[in-house]
């Protein structure tokens, strides 16, 4: 018998008690959104200076991990388009974005930011990451209705790239 097929970690066996499989690592672009999730959700709130809720996110536990590149442009981006943003969101909302929770209506911002601004990223992982988001931070089923709107909201502002992944 082979010494290696009867390793602990081979038979699946970790001294009697189940492996606990680790979470994988957060990517640093994830960790951009959340960042740019918690500078939104500020701003939203508080109405305080861009600089202040900027200066304050990069003061955050875990920022040096970010994509900051990517922070900076979903941050500041979202925050000058809040209005288009906004108008391209309540096309495909069931409700004015200022009646929508402040964690939902930041996570609907970078969503719709990340569709209408970052062609390299596609179409269904800017929602799928929005979806995440949703998950940790939002409401408990916020992330179907976070999935919807963006969904909808894709077929205007991707519309060649979704008609050809339904298509296919």
């Amino acid at each position: 018998m082979n010494t290696k097929d009867n390793t602990p970690a081979a038979s699946g066996k970790t001294g009697g008690k189940p492996a606990v499989k680790k979470a994988p690592a957060k990517s640093a672009r994830r960790r951009s959104r959340e960042h740019a999730l918690q500078g939104i959700y500020q701003w939203l709130v508080t109405g305080e200076d861009v600089g202040v809720v900027d200066a304050h996110t990069r003061e955050q536990d875990g920022f040096e991990k970010a994509d900051r590149g990517h922070y900076d442009k979903l941050f500041n981006g979202a925050i000058e388009e809040a209005a288009d943003l906004d108008a391209v969101l309540a096309r495909h909302a069931d409700r004015k974005t200022t009646e929508l929770s402040p964690i939902e209506h930041a996570i609907l911002m970078i969503g719709a930011y990340e569709l209408k601004n970052c062609i390299d990223i596609p179409y269904k992982v800017a929602i799928n990451e929005a979806v995440e988001l949703a998950k940790s931070f939002g409401g408990t089923d916020g992330h179907k209705y976070v999935n919807g709107v963006l969904d909808r909201a894709a077929i205007d502002l991707r519309p060649v790239e979704v008609k050809a992944a339904r298509g296919s």
